[in-house]
């Protein structure tokens, strides 16, 4: 029986590859190179270099692109997997400050370092930005084996490779767009940048809200097998999808992984692919060393040892500025700089993409991986030999320089760099702003991609095309319309305490308000402008009474909340399961209680407004606290009502989350000077087991309900569900599987399986177990220390 030739070719490269690799792993060096390696040995320039026809070479050369194509799809997605937004968040901005400035300075670099030997602007730019990678697995090999884990500088270089990593990425999108451009005549930008939006909402909407719901659904049909099918069937779906439109399969492939890597089931997949990406990322490693030509190493090994020396020295000096920049000690952006002094596997890949879309010469590869494999040796010389060079730089400043770097250390930093309201405000302010936007044009891409063209063949002919066009107007509006709202009018805590602070704060608050409203507006304006074709400027005024009156519906302000609330959900899904299920999990489990806390003030002879009832002052809309007791002349109000009247010498009990009290107490002086702090505020849960009232019918007591669908107040708003009203208690929280939305707005919609956290009386719990909402054995009414049921709360 006749062999495939691709069988014999796969055979020849795993029996070289994996005999390579024993010797490799004998000696201590990185299995990549020995990849390279073997395919060099078994590659079809070697034979042809040393004029041998004997020796055994790989003979489908087409087939093995292909595996190495899927080695890619394997190696990009194994990194998404890796990645998450958490992950980004956690790395501090040391590792953000470290990678911009690197990358930033290795563009810069290799730019002038290419301009400098003659190539093209294109070939400089691309240079410059596979300089920038440096190799993860390198970097944690030399760590283990000079046993250098878990040293403060090595979480930071961790840190730097993830932000690294999102930057290559970003830099393979502008590569994929600008071939796209260049082949369409430069012509088609914007269709290219709409595409790619439309895929970026497609990562949220799909990554984010709905694979994670559907994988928790299915999370008891999902044994090994299945789920490794299921990813990878999402992993190459995406890959087609990506390569449809016109984008890197890699691109594709990292988006799945990511996708996957925020759920649940991330580390179990990991797990599962790794045989898959070790079998098929071996095999794109060996055909990196399959099509290099030995005449071309030494034709251009002057541009080698230029480019070597470039990504040494640079990498060294520009990651030891940015740790500098940070705030860290020299000794320690010395150990960083000379960890990141290498490229590795992404430069591999941004490489191979380049050439793939026609943008550099094959030379330029061939350069690529010699100064990997150089650099890649080097790595273990310059981190062991970090000290020495901390020395020699210390040497060479000036006393005054280095005696000012060592003090100025991250601690003394992040002093100096404590956030205020502004910053905490355009914090929120520019994230949202875009999230919304983006989610929005995808949504009109979308109903013009699909919606549109489906009206157009399934509407009966005779029917004019306007029916189509106002039909899917109106569907795209409905499904813009949650996001218009908190496009328009956000919930920004920070909003009103910069604007009664400070007068000079009122007008760039109102551009800061109108650029919203404007942008939601144009959104509704491109909308129908781009379906309709009608004149921007006649549009414009209906598309401001549109937005105006999505605004004012709190049915959509529901929905609106209700989506984030299933978006945080999922986006938390993997950190909070493993809390719920770690050893440690009641201090999960008393999040909500944790998070609220209540502050004493005492309302004294200078309050102005005494004598004014509590929905007057506003301070649930203003501030985001709620008075949940007062006591005033020793008779205790508990949940009082929005008609209760404050007066001299109250003392009320102001229930928020640390920073609404925080924010509320800095505004007293200014509004409400009257008003002073008699205590400290402390946890909610700390106030309802301390309580020291002489009567136990004057405590604030928490209870949780756990919504079923017959529960009378499913599917209802907070404000509808008449539990102020008909119980007196106020809702705090609601627990939605393992997600605690604290406060909740008073347009959050109750649904099935909720678990509500309610706080009120004695008499209050009576009235909750007449209605059969809460068990009698669950309301602990008796004992307010045992009545921490609340400690329940997630």
């Amino acid at each position: 029986m006749e062999l495939a030739q691709l069988i014999k070719d796969l055979a020849l490269m795993l029996v070289v590859a994996g005999a390579i690799t024993v010797i490799f792993k004998r000696l201590r060096q990185p299995l990549v190179i020995g990849y390279i390696l073997a395919g060099f040995l078994i590659g079809p320039e070697l034979g042809k270099a040393l004029g041998i026809d004997w020796l055994p070479s790989v003979a489908d050369e087409d087939n093995v692109h292909v595996w190495s194509e899927i080695g890619i799809i394997c190696l990009m997605f194994a990194l998404g997997l890796e990645f998450s937004f958490h992950k980004l968040a956690s790395v501090g901005k040391t590792a953000i400050i470290t990678a911009v400035t690197e990358v930033s300075g290795m563009l810069l670099l290799g730019f002038a370092g290419g301009q400098l030997m003659g190539w093209g602007v294109l070939e400089s730019f691309i240079l410059g930005g596979v300089l920038a990678m440096s190799s993860t697995t390198i970097i944690i090999k030399v760590f283990e084996e000079l046993k250098l884990k878990g040293k403060k500088f090595t979480e930071m270089v961790f840190g730097a490779l993830i932000v690294e990593d999102i930057i290559g990425i970003f830099f393979m999108v502008f590569l994929s767009t600008f071939a796209l451009t260049q082949s369409s005549g430069g012509g088609n930008m914007v269709g290219t940048i709409a595409n790619l939006l439309f895929l970026l909402v497609l990562w949220l909407i799909l990554g984010i809200y709905l694979i994670p719901t559907l994988l928790k659904k299915a999370r008891n049909l999902m044994n090994d097998e299945t789920l490794m099918i299921v990813s990878l069937g999402i992993c190459f779906g995406l890959v087609w999808l990506f390569a449809e439109i016109g984008f890197s399969t890699a691109l594709g492939s990292f988006i799945a992984g990511s996708i996957l890597a925020g759920t649940m089931h991330a580390e179990r997949i990991e797990h599962l692919v790794k045989p898959v990406k070790d079998l098929f990322g071996a095999v794109f490693f060996i055909s990196v060393g399959m099509w290099l030509v030995p005449a071309d190493l030494w034709t251009y090994a002057v541009p080698i040892l230029i480019i070597t020396a470039i990504t040494i020295f640079g990498k060294l000096i520009f990651s030891s500025l940015g740790v500098l920049f940070s705030g860290q000690r020299l000794k320690t952006a010395v150990n960083c700089g000379a960890s990141l002094a290498q490229i590795g596997e992404f430069s591999f890949i941004i490489i191979a993409l380049a050439v793939g879309l026609g943008l550099v010469e094959n030379f330029v590869y061939q350069i690529i991986i010699s100064v990997s494999v150089i650099t890649t040796l080097t790595t273990p010389f310059c981190i062991g030999n970090a000290e020495k060079i901390y020395n020699f730089v210390n040497r060479l400043l000036p006393k005054k320089a280095s005696a000012y770097l060592n003090r100025y250390t991250s601690d003394t930093q992040a002093e100096h760099e404590k956030t205020n309201n502004w910053q905490r405000f355009l914090g929120k302010y520019f994230p949202s702003l875009l999230i919304y936007s983006v989610i929005l044009i995808g949504v009109i891409e979308l109903s013009l991609r699909f919606v549109y063209p489906f009206l157009i063949d399934f509407l009966p002919e005779a029917w004019p095309q306007i029916v189509a066009q106002i039909v899917t107007t109106l569907l795209a509006l409905l499904l813009m319309a949650p996001f218009l709202r908190p496009l328009a009018y956000p919930r920004n805590k920070y909003f009103p305490i910069l604007f009664i602070k400070n007068k000079a704060n009122r007008l760039p608050l109102l551009f800061f308000s109108v650029l919203r409203i404007a942008i939601a507006t144009f959104m509704v304006v491109y909308l129908a402008w781009r379906i309709l074709d009608i004149n921007m400027w006649w549009l414009a005024l209906p598309a401001l009474v549109v937005v105006f009156l999505i605004s004012r519906s709190d049915g959509l302000l529901g929905r609106t909340l209700q989506i984030e609330a299933r978006f945080l959900a999922n986006f938390n899904e993997k950190q909070l399961s493993e809390h719920a299920g770690s050893p440690d999990g009641a201090s999960v489990q008393n999040l909500l209680s944790e998070q609220l806390w209540i502050g004493k003030y005492l309302i004294g002879s200078g309050f102005a407004e005494a004598g004014s009832a509590l929905s007057q002052l506003q301070w649930g809309r203003i501030y985001n606290v709620h008075v949940v007791k007062i006591i005033s002349r020793k008779k205790h109000i508990n949940i009082p009502e929005g008609g209760q009247k404050l007066h001299d010498g109250d003392v009320i009990f102001v229930l928020g989350l640390k920073e609404q009290l925080n924010n509320f107490q800095n505004i007293l002086p200014l509004r409400y000077p009257g008003i002073k702090e008699q205590e400290p505020p402390v946890t909610l849960r700390s106030f309802i087991a301390e309580q020291d009232s002489e009567h136990e019918d004057q405590h604030l007591l928490c209870y949780a309900i756990d919504v079923n669908k017959n529960t009378p107040f499913a599917g209802k708003s907070v404000k509808d569900s008449g539990l102020r009203s008909k119980m007196n208690c106020l809702i705090i929280g609601i627990q939605r599987g393992n997600y605690p939305i604290v406060d909740p707005d008073a347009r959050t919609i109750i649904s099935n399986r909720d678990r509500v956290w309610v706080l009120g009386s004695q008499k209050m719990a009576g009235m909750l177990i007449r209605e059969g909402l809460v068990q009698d054995d669950d309301a602990a009414g008796e004992n307010p220390e045992a009545d921490m049921r609340s400690s329940e709360m997630a």
